[in-house]
Parts: structure tokens; C-alpha cells; sequence
């Protein structure tokens, strides 16, 4: 008995082996259909990378007080717009949203196709003033050296800008009609909010039932050394990008002279509540857009990592405990919690009536507000603590990476960087794709290569593109338009 019992265990202990290898073995990529229109007008690089020089010049900052904005920035950008691109401000209509937002629509062979929509957004942050010492070259400069574009803006995200409209005009000068309408979208405050610009655009398109076939804007780029175990590049289409919430944590107390404390006071009832927070975070897993970008990035790692992934059903829990220990593996499994703000007493001997506490959230797209709102009060589990929505708005709806859409943007990114890994992504921090996920199948990537070298400069210092990533992206942005 014992016997057939061990025989049997065995048999099924080989049956594993063999299920788990078997799924391993037929865990590959498959090949992306190739793009092999020809590109009749390659751009100018050298007018490209002095026209980014010059955009780079103007500052078009955003700021948390909108009656802070440098207006006259903003008009100088457009009337250099206007004397940069001619053909575009020719043959396009030209539609201004709130005076600052271009909206142009490029006329296309079949006006009946829907259209599709190229966003772009051209205000900055500003420059902390305690790190301008640590800039390698002036931030509003638009320096030039060695290949490398340098100066706010950069990368977030008037490369953007300049690349979408040398495309256009490149395209124009040659006499080429795309097959359907193309709208192109340069706003102007995606930094403080977007609510003058992409939410208005979004507005404008469904005011003059315009169906839009899909959007592309900023969100993601073709990562190069950011994913731990993979040293081929990874061009993240995202999909997909997180909602956002802040919630207000206020405690009560006893005020009055700090010689006489009582036993809690309104700090230490607000501690007690911001670590029960910070202790539960949201469940979180290896699901949707989150499973489909690390299954598909783990088909191209060696043996032993792709037995992991091929075979989720048996090591999920494994895969999900490793991939969670880094932050950018954790914001990508759950909606994260941050504590960013405290108030308390006006002076240090005086006991405060109520302390507050802020806690950002940026949501999955499994979340909602309410179903955050709600886990939080049940782990504060603190009648005496109010918690208040300060602002949100919920994850957006995810587009589908199996359609014409996500096709032509793969063949694209395919190729201007025919080595990299292709695959859906999501966008863990907001854009202007927020709102027009609400009217269209909203897809964000910037066709440029970043490093860990780079990262520093996203809102802070010694932000610069390389002249190489901006020839690409005007390559990828005007493949993708002659194949609409």
C-alpha cells in the first residue's frame, strides 16, 4: 500500500515537472508584423534639435497659483510656433482652446475614418531655486553639447511638442495627405491639472461629436536598464494610468500648555492613525495591465524566470512577494500610500485642538475612490478621526492592447528600436490622457530612450534629451501617421 501509495506521488510529482516545463517551453514571443512602409522625407536633425534648443528657451511654467503664470511666455510660444512650423499653420485648422491650448486638425483623405489625437503638452514646472547651482548648464538655456539637448523641458515634455509638429510639417512640405483626419493637442497646463487644457479639448470633441478613434500621449518611454533582470529595453505602451486621491486625516484634542499633557493629544492620536495606514496597504496582485507587461517582458529572460511566469497558477505569490520589494515594482502591483503633509501646533508648547495629516493615493485600476475611502476608515478603525477627500478622480478605463490601435504603435515603436521588448503598461502618475480616456481608447508613450541617468530630471535637475532620441521620435511619429 505504501508502495503504489509513493508510486502514485511520484507519477504525480513528474506529471508537475512535465505540465511546468511543457507551459515553459511554449512561453515565447511572437513576432510583431513588420513595418516596411518607406519614409520618403527624413527630418532635419539639425533644425530639429535648434528648434527644441529654442522651445526650451520660453518659460511656459505652471504654477500651483494659476495668477502666478508668466502669460507673456505663453504668447511668445505661440507666435514662435507660428513663424517655426508654416506649413502646419497653413494647411491645418487651427481651433485655440482658452487662448493658450493649440488645437490643429490636419485634413485627411477620408473625413468620414475617425480621427485620431496627438497630444503634447508645453508648460513646465519650475526650477526648485536651491538646485540651480546643481544644473550642469542653465535650465532655460537650451544648451547643445555632445549630442545632448539640455535644459526643463526636455523630456516632459516639449520634445514632444517638437517632434509632433516637425513630423507634421516634414510631412506637409513633401505633400503628404494622411488617410484620416489627424488632430494634433499642445496644451498648455497639464503640470497644474490640465483643467483649461486637455479637459477642455475633451470637452470640444464631444461638444462637436467628433468620435475620436484613439489617442497618444506622454506617459511612458522605452526603458533601458529600469526593470531589474532585463538589459534589453522595454518600449511600455501604456494602456492604462492610475487615478488619484488625497485624503485629509484630522484628530481632536485637548488644547492648551504643554506642561499638563493628557495621556493622548491630537499629534499622537494622528500618529497612531497615519501608521495603521502606512502598516495596511491595499491588496494588490499580478493582475490585468500589471500581468500582461511582466508576463510579456519575462518571455525574454533566460529559463528560470520565464518557469516562474509561464507557471503564475503555481508561483504567483513567489513572483508578486519579489516584484513588490522594490517601490516601482510595488506602485505597479497596488494603489500606494504616501503620507505627505502634517500640521499640528502653532508653537511647540502649545497643545493643538486638531492636528492633520495628508495621504496621497495613486489608484489601480482595480480601486475606486469610495473603495479607498472605505479602506482607510476601517483601518483607522478611530471614531474620533475625520477623513475627508480633499481631491480625486478615479483610474482610468484601460484600452485594449488587441486591436488596429496598439498594432500600429507597436509597429512603429518596432521600428525606430527594433531591439526593444513591446508591451502594454501602466502609467502610475497622471496626464492629460486622464480626460481623454473618457471619450476614446487612450494610449500614452514617448517613442525616446531614458536610463536611471535620466530619472533625475523629470521635475528636477539637469533634465536633457540626447539629439539620437529626438531623430527617433520624429521617425516614430511620422511612420505612425503615414500608416493611419
Amino acid at each position: 500500500m505504501a508502495r503504489r501509495i509513493g508510486l502514485t506521488v511520484l507519477l504525480a510529482l513528474l506529471l508537475l515537472v512535465a505540465v511546468v516545463i511543457g507551459r515553459t517551453v511554449m512561453f515565447t514571443a511572437e513576432p510583431l508584423p513588420a513595418d516596411t512602409t518607406p519614409l520618403t522625407q527624413r527630418p532635419d536633425i539639425a533644425n530639429v534639435v535648434e528648434h527644441l534648443s529654442q522651445a526650451i528657451r520660453f518659460k511656459t511654467l505652471s504654477h500651483e497659483d494659476p495668477t502666478h503664470a508668466d502669460t507673456a511666455a505663453f504668447d511668445e510660444f505661440i507666435r514662435w510656433l507660428e513663424a517655426t512650423y508654416p506649413q502646419v499653420h497653413r494647411q491645418a485648422e487651427l481651433t485655440p482652446i482658452n487662448q493658450y491650448t493649440r488645437l490643429y486638425r490636419w485634413p485627411g483623405k477620408d473625413s468620414a475614418g475617425a480621427p485620431v489625437l496627438f497630444s503634447a503638452h508645453y508648460d513646465v514646472v519650475p526650477v526648485n531655486p536651491q538646485t540651480r547651482q546643481n544644473w550642469t548648464h542653465p535650465p532655460f538655456a537650451g544648451v547643445v553639447e555632445n549630442g545632448v539637448i539640455w535644459g526643463r523641458g526636455a523630456l516632459d515634455d516639449k520634445s514632444a511638442v517638437v517632434a509632433l509638429m516637425e513630423s507634421m510639417e516634414t510631412a506637409m512640405a513633401a505633400g503628404f495627405t494622411p488617410s484620416r483626419d489627424i488632430y494634433v493637442a499642445l496644451t498648455h497646463d497639464e503640470e497644474s491639472g490640465s483643467e483649461l487644457g486637455a479637459k477642455a479639448v475633451t470637452q470640444w470633441f464631444a461638444d462637436q461629436h467628433i468620435k475620436l478613434a484613439w489617442s497618444l500621449d506622454e506617459g511612458s518611454f522605452v526603458l533601458d536598464g529600469l526593470v531589474p533582470g532585463m538589459d534589453k529595453p522595454i518600449a511600455s505602451i501604456n494602456v492604462a494610468e492610475k487615478g488619484f486621491l488625497t485624503l485629509t486625516l484630522t484628530a481632536h484634542g485637548q488644547g492648551g500648555h504643554s506642561s499638563m499633557p493628557p495621556k493622548d493629544t491630537a499629534v499622537s492620536t494622528l500618529a497612531r492613525a497615519i501608521t495603521r495606514v502606512q502598516d495596511a496597504p491595499l491588496p494588490g496582485g499580478m493582475q490585468g495591465v500589471t500581468a500582461t507587461m511582466y508576463s510579456n517582458i519575462a518571455k525574454h529572460m533566460d529559463f528560470t524566470k520565464r518557469l516562474l511566469f509561464a507557471n503564475t497558477w503555481l508561483f504567483g505569490p513567489v513572483i508578486e512577494q519579489v516584484v513588490g520589494q522594490s517601490a516601482s515594482g510595488n506602485a505597479m502591483l497596488r494603489t500606494t500610500t504616501a503620507p505627505t503633509m502634517l500640521s499640528g501646533s502653532i508653537k511647540a508648547n502649545v497643545l493643538p485642538d486638531t492636528a492633520t495629516a495628508k495621504i496621497n493615493f495613486r489608484l489601480h485600476p482595480r480601486d475606486s475612490v469610495d473603495t479607498v475611502v472605505s479602506w482607510v476608515r476601517q483601518v483607522v478603525n478611530d471614531h474620533t478621526i475625520d477623513v475627508t477627500v480633499d481631491e480625486g478622480f478615479e483610474p482610468s478605463a484601460v484600452a485594449p492592447d488587441d486591436n488596429q490601435a496598439f498594432t500600429l504603435l507597436s509597429q512603429a515603436a518596432a521600428r525606430v528600436y527594433p531591439d526593444s521588448i513591446i508591451t502594454p503598461g501602466l502609467t502610475i502618475a497622471a496626464t492629460d490622457s486622464h480626460h481623454y480616456a473618457t471619450i476614446t481608447d487612450a494610449y500614452r508613450f514617448n517613442p525616446m530612450v531614458i536610463n536611471n541617468d535620466d530619472l533625475e530630471g523629470f521635475h528636477g535637475v539637469n533634465e536633457r534629451i540626447t539629439v539620437e532620441n529626438m531623430e527617433n521620435a520624429v521617425l516614430f511619429y511620422s511612420s505612425l501617421m503615414r500608416n493611419l
